[in-house]
């Protein structure tokens, strides 16, 4: 009896062995299968993968080329864009200067026409122009000192008027303006960037100004060509007086 319960606990036992077998057997070759699919897919991948790599880099190497003939397109674009430009003005300056000489010839032209008309020749037409501006030059000259000798005459006018008490006022050109350029507050006096050349007189006074306002009085005691020196009006001093302050004449001359 024993020996028959050993013999089924062995066939029991092999017969467990043999289903334990087919059964690790069958999860074996189904974990390879897995391996075998999961490592083809992963080959595929890294296959596909280093391809889209090859493809990136040579887009890349693409890009890069575009972008230089992109810029070596706009250098030469800007190139020629300078040269036109370049070549439009020149054909500007070139109009314009043909333009200029017709014009210049078509005086000349008119010129010799008219040389002809008055029977003179080149010779002489060209004596009586440098005649012509000689006597020009003298009448410029003339009016020149005519017009010195005119100041002049009224500075002594003025110089006159005060010695023997008939006009205290030295009037001035109406429109006449100036502008201080130097101030010493220490000795009352001024120097104004107008002189014997604009028409200032000697013991002339004129008014100091700034943005409208009055700011005192000044009585001219230098006088020279292009300035004059000027002293402070004792109880006109309003305010302080400044460089680039405005001076017109206190007494204008009603016929200027």
């Amino acid at each position: 009896m024993i020996r028959i319960s050993l013999i089924i606990a062995i066939i029991a036992a092999l017969g467990v062995g043999a289903l334990n077998f087919f059964v690790v057997k069958e999860k074996i070759n189904t974990l390879v299968t897995d391996r075998n699919t999961n490592r083809d897919g992963f080959n595929a991948t890294k296959a596909a993968l280093s391809k889209t790599n090859a493809i990136l880099v040579k887009t890349e190497a693409t890009l890069k080329q575009t972008e230089q003939n992109l810029a070596d397109t706009q250098a030469e674009r800007d190139k020629a864009v300078a040269a036109e430009t370049a070549q439009k003005k020149r054909a500007n300056d070139l109009s314009d200067k043909l333009v200029k000489t017709t014009q210049e010839r078509d005086d000349a032209q008119n010129e010799l026409a008219s040389y002809k008309t008055t029977g003179f020749s080149p010779e002489q037409v060209a004596k009586l122009g440098r005649t012509l501006k000689e006597k020009q030059d003298m009448i410029d000259a003339g009016n020149l000192e005519k017009a010195v000798l005119q100041r002049s005459i009224a500075r002594l006018h003025a110089q006159l008027d005060i010695f023997i008490g008939t006009n205290a006022d030295v009037t001035l050109r109406a429109d006449l303006k100036g502008k201080i350029l130097v101030v010493d507050p220490k000795w009352d006096f001024v120097v104004l960037n107008i002189g014997d050349d604009q028409g200032v007189k000697e013991n002339s006074e004129l008014l100091v100004s700034r943005d409208g306002k009055l700011v005192a009085k000044v009585i001219v005691r230098t006088l020279e060509k292009g300035r004059s020196i000027a002293n402070l009006v004792p109880g006109w001093k309003l305010g302080e007086v400044i460089e680039g302050d405005e001076v017109s004449p206190a007494h204008p001359d009603p016929a200027s």
